[in-house]
């Protein structure tokens, strides 16, 4: 994957990203609410750095979320995290959870590793799998967010076993959005000087808890 482009390459792309202004939460055709969601993690902050076991440096499982009770009206949840920060036209999907119980507080760690997640669907990835594609940035790209949204919805159409970008993005844009919850967490493969004065990938050790 995005670890095996040469530093070099990660370096010269640095300012060619997707933009935060094309994540779903950003499209002008969906009526995003003033109501919020208090969405987090037990395992980072908002605006911390990914541990690594959540990235494909380390186990690349899927991280625990906590929310508050969505609206009166919610007939279900829907869960998306993007890379906005991707060399690519769009931003990358990173998982995809659609029709969450609205009666759910939590997602537990490494929920998303495969396609069973009992009522909700699992939905297809940017790499066209379904499942938790975890971060993977470019060395020398800099840093990556990798924005959680989670959107408390008044109508609960069905979008089949695997739904991708589009299906969720026309979903949305067709049916209420009573509140949303956005958690960013960030990852970075950044070059460090080494003792021969080369440039090496940096160590990613910082977690935040």
């Amino acid at each position: 994957m995005l670890e095996h482009v040469p530093a070099w390459l990660g370096s010269a792309l640095r300012n060619v990203r997707a933009g935060h202004a094309n994540l779903i939460i950003a499209d002008t055709g969906i009526a995003v609410p003033e109501a919020r969601l208090d969405l987090g993690s037990p395992a980072f902050g908002d605006r911390g750095r990914l541990p690594d076991r959540f990235t494909a440096d380390g186990g690349g499982v899927s991280p625990p979320l906590i929310w508050d009770t969505p609206p009166t009206g919610t007939k279900m949840l829907a869960l998306v995290v993007e890379d906005p920060d991707a060399p690519a036209p769009h931003p990358l999907i990173h998982a995809i959870l659609w029709g969450i119980d609205p009666t759910e507080r939590s997602l537990a760690e490494g929920a998303l590793a495969g396609t069973d997640a009992g009522s909700a669907s699992i939905g297809r990835n940017s790499y066209l799998a379904s499942g938790w594609l975890p971060p993977d940035p470019p060395t020398g790209h800099g840093e990556h967010d990798y924005v959680f949204q989670l959107y408390a919805l008044g109508e609960a159409p069905d979008l089949g076993a695997h739904p991708g970008r589009g299906a969720v993005i026309d979903a949305l844009r067709a049916i209420p959005v009573l509140a949303v919850g956005v958690l960013v967490g960030t990852y970075s493969r950044d070059m460090a000087p080494s003792a021969s004065g080369r440039r090496r990938p940096s160590a990613d050790s910082a977690e935040v808890g």
